[in-house]
């Protein structure tokens, strides 16, 4: 017949000399623990980091212990999830062996990809960002494609404003014609015109 204490036991003393820095005991009865599981540092210094929670259940390690994510940094919804589905899949696969440390290590493994990970999603966000600043410059500079169509009735517009132009222009240099006096005209109507410029010379 499994001692389970025993086995339970002899697992908690080698995880507290595997992690004697994040392993922290909660409560004996039922044995409850933490352990702060932290990636390796990603490109720039960033971590990613989570406290696990783990209860020994009567009858472990042949029923999966209970766990849960105390805690996070820097990982998103979709991060944590996956953690937990991970696992779900690492519990069911270790069931009758102890299995903390085989659950932690697949947790720091997931956490070091997830590191990598951000890097690429920068990387991903900044090309994105650029492909949009792009397709706006584009957007500014595109204007109506030009068809026959839509430039013959541009031409038949631009045409007709001309037109109009001119018209105003010859209209403007009639009426300009009417009001202007001839020579004669101007010395018709005032009498001194035709002595000024001897007055002219003779100053």
């Amino acid at each position: 017949m499994t001692d389970y204490s025993e086995e339970q036991r002899n697992e908690l003393e080698a995880l507290e000399s595997i992690y004697p820095d994040s392993f922290t005991v909660l409560s004996e009865k039922p044995t409850t623990f933490t352990i702060t599981v932290t990636s390796e540092a990603g490109e720039n210094g960033e971590t990613v980091q989570t406290t696990l929670k783990f209860t020994y259940r009567e009858q472990y390690p042949d029923e999966a212990p209970l766990y849960e994510i105390l805690s996070q940094e820097n990982l998103d919804d979709n991060d944590v999830t996956d953690i937990i589905k991970l696992l779900e899949q690492q519990a069911e696969e270790n069931l009758g062996m102890v299995m903390i440390f085989t659950l932690v290590s697949a947790v720091q493994e997931k956490l070091n990809e997830i590191v990598d990970q951000i890097k690429t999603r920068r990387e991903e966000e900044k090309k994105q960002k650029e492909r949009e600043a792009e397709e706006e410059e584009k957007q500014r500079f595109h204007g109506t494609p030009v068809t026959i169509e839509n430039f013959l009735n541009w031409k038949a517009k631009f045409d007709a404003e001309l037109l109009e132009i001119k018209r105003k222009k010859i209209k403007e240099e009639e009426q300009a014609g009417k009001n202007k006096l001839s020579g004669k005209q101007l010395f018709e109507m005032d009498h001194n015109l035709d002595t000024s410029d001897i007055q002219f010379l003779e100053e």
